[in-house]
C-alpha cells in the first residue's frame, strides 16, 4: 500500500522486477526535491482489473503499465486519441476520480530520435519497422504523425503486419520476415521493435551493409545497451540510436501528470541507469 500522505505512482507488470522505471522516477523525485514515491507492483493478469479499479484507494495518483497489461489498461480506462489509435496504454492517471490513459511510447520514440539523430526525418521517404506488436504500433503511429510516406512493417506473422496497415492506412506496407534485408536498399530508417537481440533471446541478424550511408538504425532493446544490431551498424558507419533513450523520454509525461513537474532527461540520469544495467549484466555473467 502506498503512503496516503504524499503522491505515489507505480509500475504494474507481470513480471516487473526488471523495470528501471522506479530508478528513473525516484531519481527525478530526489533531484527536484518533490515528496513522492514510485514503486513496483507485480500484478498477475487475473488480478489486474481489480488492482487498477482500486488504484486511488491504494494510495496511487497514477501508474505505468507494462507487459502483459497494456491492452487491458486501455479497455479499463478513458484513453486519449493516441492510446486508442495505438491500441495500448502505458500511462494511467486519475482525473477527478476518473482513470485516464495515454501512450507515451510514441513521444519517447520521437523525442529520443530527435535528441540522438537530429534531422533524421529530413527527406526520409522509406522506413522499415521490424515487429508488429504494441511497441511497433507506437512507432508506426509516430512515423505517420511525422509524415513519413512509406513505412514497411516486417513481421513473422503477416496478419499482425496487415492489422497495422488497416489501423494506420496505406502508407503502411506489410512485408514478410524473409524479405527484410531486400528492403534496406532505399531505407533511411530501420527500427527493431522486436525482442530479438535482448539478453537471453535469439540474436537479430540484418544485412545493414545494404543500407544507404545516411540511414539511421534504432534498436528498442536496451539490455544489453549495445546490442549486436547497434554494434554492427556502428561498425558500418551508420548513425545508431539505442533503446535506453526511449525509456527515459517516455517517462517524462507520466512524471509531469503525477507530480506536477516536467522533468529533464539529462546525461547524469542516463549514466545512473546505464550503471544499473551494466551492474545487472555483470552479475548475470558471473
Amino acid at each position: 500500500m502506498a503512503s496516503d500522505t504524499i503522491p505515489a505512482a507505480c509500475i504494474i507488470g507481470w513480471p516487473v522486477e526488471h523495470s528501471r522505471s522506479p530508478l528513473i522516477h525516484n531519481y527525478w523525485l530526489k533531484f527536484y526535491g518533490i515528496a513522492g514515491e514510485y514503486r513496483r507492483e507485480a500484478v498477475p493478469p487475473e488480478q489486474f482489473a481489480d488492482f487498477i479499479k482500486k488504484l486511488g484507494a491504494r494510495g496511487y495518483v497514477g501508474a505505468n503499465v507494462t507487459v502483459p497489461h497494456k491492452e487491458e489498461a486501455l479497455a479499463l480506462s478513458r484513453p486519449d486519441d493516441r492510446a486508442r489509435t495505438v491500441g495500448a496504454a502505458n500511462t494511467l492517471w486519475l482525473d477527478d476520480g476518473v482513470l485516464c490513459s495515454t501512450n507515451t511510447d510514441v513521444e519517447g520514440f520521437l523525442d529520443n530520435l530527435d535528441a540522438c539523430a537530429p534531422h533524421w526525418d529530413s527527406n526520409l521517404r522509406n522506413a522499415v519497422v521490424l515487429g508488429a506488436g504494441g511497441a511497433a504500433s507506437a512507432i508506426v503511429y509516430g512515423l505517420v504523425a511525422r509524415g513519413i510516406p512509406r513505412i514497411v512493417v516486417v513481421n513473422r506473422t503477416p496478419r499482425r503486419a496487415e492489422a497495422l496497415r488497416r489501423r494506420f492506412g496505406e502508407r503502411v506496407q506489410p512485408a514478410r520476415w524473409e524479405e527484410r534485408n531486400t528492403l534496406f536498399i532505399d531505407a533511411g530508417l530501420v527500427v527493431n521493435a522486436t525482442t530479438l537481440g535482448m539478453e537471453q533471446q535469439p540474436a537479430l541478424t540484418l544485412e545493414v551493409g545494404r543500407l544507404p550511408a545516411h540511414a539511421v538504425v534504432v534498436d528498442l532493446v536496451y539490455v544489453p545497451l549495445i546490442t549486436p544490431l547497434v554494434r554492427t551498424a556502428k561498425a558500418a558507419g551508420l548513425r545508431t540510436v539505442d533503446g535506453l533513450g526511449m525509456l527515459l523520454h517516455q517517462a517524462v509525461r507520466g512524471f509531469a501528470l503525477w507530480f506536477g513537474k516536467k522533468p529533464d532527461v539529462t546525461a547524469e540520469l542516463r549514466a545512473v541507469v546505464e550503471a544499473d544495467i551494466a551492474g545487472v549484466s555483470n552479475k548475470s555473467a558471473e
